[in-house]
């Protein structure tokens, strides 16, 4: 198969996840979002990886894969603290975490 065609793949994801972080007003939606988005940056690596024919793309996209699923973790644990004092998991409501 084509590597162009993984690149185009990783494109609309980008896209997809770029478009749904910036419309998109429910916290967890715009963090699956950003996941989206960075699964899209791992395929983008990975196909580079392979039409360069080394692995350095390979190491990126797994040490990319460690940083989000620490990312997880402490986004869902801010997400859920923030849902439980306020009973709202929307974005807009994230500016009153600073009173």
């Amino acid at each position: 198969m084509n590597p162009v065609y993984y690149l185009y793949l990783a494109a609309l994801l980008f896209t997809i996840g770029a478009a749904g972080v910036l419309v998109r007003k429910n916290a967890i939606i715009v963090f699956m979002c950003v996941e989206l988005m960075l699964n899209a940056c791992n395929l983008a690596f990975v196909t580079f990886s392979r039409l360069h024919g080394n692995l350095d793309g390979q190491i990126i996209a797994f040490f990319t894969m460690v940083v989000a699923a620490a990312e997880v973790v402490v986004g869902l644990a801010i997400i859920v603290t923030f849902f439980r004092s306020r009973h709202s998991a929307s974005v807009d409501d994230a500016d009153l975490m600073k009173l």
